[in-house]
């Protein structure tokens, strides 16, 4: 087991601009430290030939199909109902 050291886990603190207790920096030094022999482990698994799993739960992705309804509202039509209207948009008064 590689133990990181008290500085590097001040460094990684004051990088997450973290204030660490003594107490926290050596319950952290030994956690942090068996996160990366868990990556080294799993680094070591020999992974020739597997394929990647990407979904584990046996679902499927359900799509749709997308059914164009044409309302046949043309933009001019729609402004007709408009108080007022300018250049294409809905006029409004001034809103702070």
């Amino acid at each position: 087991m590689a133990l990181l050291t008290r500085e590097q886990i001040q460094k990684l603190a004051a990088l997450s601009r973290l204030r660490l207790s003594e107490d926290e920096v050596e319950k952290y030094q030994k956690e942090l430290s068996d996160i990366l022999d868990y990556v080294k482990l799993l680094e070591s698994v020999d992974v020739e030939g597997l394929t990647p799993a990407y979904q584990v739960t046996g679902l499927q992705n359900v799509m749709r199909m997308d059914n164009i309804i044409d309302y046949q509202a043309k933009p001019s039509d729609m402004l007709a109902g408009a108080p007022k209207n300018q250049n294409g948009y809905i006029q409004v008064g001034r809103m702070i």
